[in-house]
């Protein structure tokens, strides 16, 4: 039996080795001395005995500290040097204090978090903590107190945030675009803010929250926000929205036009529906638009020819094909661009922003997955106080922390409140940050109790509250899921061929589906009735015959109905049904099978 370890590269088989141990330890000191390019990793899998070395392009490969007999070979000489610029990155790598391991070789190495838990077993010791998190989720403060599903949701939320996402902003066509009209930085925040340039990049703002309830509209993840707060431009957005349209060309030396269409063209509309459009058929910058109008006039030459019509007039009129604002829309035209593409036609490519000021129903979340709706909107002088008039902007729920564990949730609360008192911003570094002791100190000295609580009074009874209210800053991000955005509603319009029942989609104008879970909603609020109208979307009458049950024929030409089984001296019902029945019958009966329909009376 061959004891032997085979060696592969690039997945290529390159020889056997008899100790596959003393083999990669022998690679790992060549490469560590310099004499094997540090692009190199290397990798043994047991359960396959097999040694694989890796070369290839496109892995991704992290930055460790070399731990030797139980030491880090990083020491306090090493820190102060590159503090002092004496020495770079590059010579850490050179001297072999640093080396880069990919997925596969950190698979044998035991890598320690930080420098007092090494054992003479580690491989390894981390740079920082904080780098077993991605760049997004170490910018969540106190991560280390939250669990690791509020992180991942954390996460989420910072990517959803609106802010300023370019400076650039203005000259800019992007598909969906929000700028937060006063993004501030946070007063906590983590080393990696500035690493990420997140200074650069604010996507939220510093709020005062209270923890409690106000009349139960915060109830589940719901929020309630000051109306004060709002006026004064918290959470106030624009929403940048771009449409574009080409001169196509068909075949035949067919074109479309931009121009305002001509009365004689098929399709075309009312003179008033074309007021905004200037002689070159665009709508002018800053016009006020709203839902349907025409922003870009366009005429296309008909859809489809066939030989005889190459001859007939009507055949050759051009048809409107203008470009009109999506249902549910409406703003100010913020910037128009006329140019060419890449084929050589015109394209005019237009911007409409509409501001956006927070209403019932826009999503709001804190930096730790605790993500909510707006539930209701108070009018300042309503609103709980404290004892030294702090409004606060924003109530939360105390239901929502238990259950999800977010405790750094709550530290952010106090942290920020300690910031804004001392002016400062907080270090919230997972691993590394300032210790809640000395945010409760902090606190203290200022006059305030440590545990962020203060006295309370009712804005609507003038009484104070009998409990302590939790109450402090936190960074609050605005989402760009916004109620304006997905407002759905419709009464007539198109439907499919061949159920005859609304199309699917809000961007294309169709029906919003009632199912059976909907259902049961109607009929556990007593509106049981409201299905019947709910349920007729693709109502049709069907002339059923009374005796055998199968669908008749109805002769529109000689105004009578008869059966093919029974002829013409029975009696046909119409008879009301879904189409989709109907489809289904005529469906089953393509089958061989034949389904009868058995009437009686409905009284």
């Amino acid at each position: 039996m061959n004891n032997k370890t085979d060696v592969y590269m690039r997945e290529i088989f390159i020889g056997q080795v008899d100790s596959p141990e003393e083999f990669i330890k022998k690679v790992k000191q060549e490469r560590r001395d310099g004499k094997i390019p540090d692009i190199l990793n290397i990798n043994y899998n047991k359960d396959l005995n097999e040694v694989i070395v890796e070369v290839s392009r496109g892995r991704s490969r992290r930055p460790v500290i070399i731990v030797e007999n139980g030491k880090s070979k990083l020491t306090e000489d090493h820190v102060n040097k590159l503090i002092n610029n004496e020495i770079k990155w590059a010579d850490l790598k050179k001297e072999g204090i640093i080396e880069y391991l990919d997925a596969a070789e950190e698979e044998n190495c035991f890598i320690a978090l930080s420098e007092d838990k090494i054992t003479n077993e580690h491989s390894h010791l981390e740079i920082s903590p904080i780098l077993i998190m991605g760049l997004t989720t170490s910018i969540v403060p106190f991560s280390n107190y939250g669990q690791s599903a509020r992180l991942n949701r954390g996460s989420k939320s910072q990517k959803q945030s609106l802010g300023l996402y370019a400076s650039n902003y203005l000259i800019r066509i992007d598909t969906d675009a929000n700028i937060l009209h006063y993004p501030s930085n946070p007063i906590v925040k983590t080393c990696n803010s500035n690493i990420a340039g997140q200074e650069n990049h604010p996507a939220g703002q510093n709020l005062v929250i209270a923890l409690m309830s106000y009349e139960g509209y915060n109830m589940q993840d719901a929020l309630i926000l000051n109306n004060g707060s709002l006026n004064r431009g918290m959470g106030r957005s624009t929403y940048y929205k771009p449409y574009s349209v080409e001169e196509l060309r068909y075949s035949g030396g067919l074109s479309d036009k931009i121009c305002i269409p001509d009365k004689e063209v098929k399709g075309y509309k009312a003179e008033e529906d074309y007021k905004l459009l200037e002689e070159d058929g665009i709508v002018y910058p800053e016009a006020k638009i709203t839902e349907a109008d025409i922003i870009i006039g366009r005429t296309s030459p008909p859809r489809f020819l066939g030989e005889m019509d190459e001859f007939s007039i009507s055949a050759n009129r051009l048809r409107d094909s203008s470009v009109k604002i999506k249902p549910g829309e409406n703003g100010i035209v913020d910037m128009v661009v006329v140019t060419d593409n890449d084929e050589g036609n015109r394209l005019v490519q237009l911007k409409i922003r509409h501001d956006r000021v927070p209403e019932i129903g826009d999503k709001f979340a804190s930096r730790h997955g605790q993500k909510g709706v707006v539930g209701l909107m108070v009018p300042q002088q309503d609103m709980p106080f404290t004892v030294s008039g702090i409004t606060p902007d924003l109530i939360f729920s105390p239901h929502s922390i238990p259950s999800r564990m977010t405790v750094s949730h709550l530290i952010e609360a106090v942290a920020g409140k300690a910031g804004a008192l001392h002016a400062r911003t907080v270090d919230a570094s997972a691993f590394s940050n300032e210790s809640e002791e000395s945010l409760r100190e902090m606190l203290t000295e200022m006059g305030f109790r440590e545990d962020g609580t203060e006295r309370m009074i009712n804005g609507i009874t003038g009484e104070e509250f009998e409990a302590k209210i939790f109450i402090g800053n936190m960074f609050y991000l605005r989402l760009k899921h916004m109620v304006g955005n997905k407002l759905h509603a419709r009464g007539a319009g198109r439907i499919q061929l061949l159920t005859r029942q609304p199309i699917e989609g809000r961007a294309k104008g169709g029906g919003l589906r009632l199912g059976e879970m909907e259902k049961d909603c109607f009929v556990a609020h007593g509106a049981s009735l409201l299905l019947k109208e709910r349920f007729d979307s693709d109502r049709t009458v069907v002339p059923i015959c009374s005796s055998c049950g199968l669908i008749a024929v109805n002769d529109i030409f000689r105004k009578k109905m008869f059966c093919h089984r029974c002829g013409g001296n029975v009696e046909v019902n119409r008879v009301e049904m879904s189409y989709a029945f109907k489809l289904l019958m005529d469906e089953i009966r393509s089958m061989g099978i034949i389904p009868s329909v058995k009437l009686k009376n409905k009284y």
